[in-house]
């Protein structure tokens, strides 16, 4: 009977002996795979981190061209504005009656209220401009944070398009600035043709 218990306890010796080896063994293999999911997880938040600087950086291009666009029209509307208020008073100074005094100041009015609707839709024009890229932006860096492939736009496309608004803007510019010389033009010779 002895001879059966030491037998019994060698071959749970030996079993436990192999479950610990087994044991042993499982542990560093699930030790390795969590090292390589981890490793996996990892790599794809590095092209997550990546993807997400850049729309950053584009962003930050963006933002900073629709400052830059409403600055130098900022800068266009003190100038003409100056150039109109000017010419007006010119044009005060050459008044006759309070009649015609006043016939000048109501030209300015409408003129003023022209000016200020048009810079307006010149500074809407500039920050819908800049929301679009903003958007386009954003939806990039969607698709690149979900993996899917997403409609890239090349950066050339985008620079026309940024081209052709800016254009926009300046031939609204250059054609208001026309249309209110032209309209000074007519309003001088009317003036010279009283006298």
């Amino acid at each position: 009977m002895q001879l059966a218990i030491n037998e019994f306890i060698d071959e749970q010796k030996k079993g436990l002996a192999e479950l610990l080896d087994n044991l042993k063994k499982s542990r560093v293999e699930a030790a390795r795979s969590a090292a390589r999911d981890s490793a996996a997880r990892i790599k794809s938040l590095n092209g997550r981190v990546r993807a997400l600087a850049r729309s950053g950086v584009r962003l930050t291009a963006v933002s900073q061209g629709a400052v830059q666009s409403l600055i130098e029209l900022q800068a266009e509307i003190v100038s003409s504005a100056l150039t109109d208020a000017a010419a007006q008073l010119e044009r005060m100074a050459y008044t006759v009656s309070v009649r015609d005094l006043a016939r000048v100041q109501a030209e300015v009015l409408q003129a003023t209220r022209q000016r200020i609707v048009d810079d307006i839709a010149r500074t809407v024009t500039v920050l819908k401009g800049a929301a679009g890229d903003a958007r386009r932006v954003v939806v990039e860096a969607r698709a690149a944070q979900t993996g899917a492939s997403g409609t890239k736009t090349p950066m050339r496309r985008k620079a026309k398009v940024k081209a052709k608004v800016k254009a926009k803007v300046k031939a609204k510019t250059r054609t208001m600035t026309r249309a209110k010389t032209g309209a000074q033009a007519k309003q001088a010779r009317r003036k010279t043709a009283r006298r």
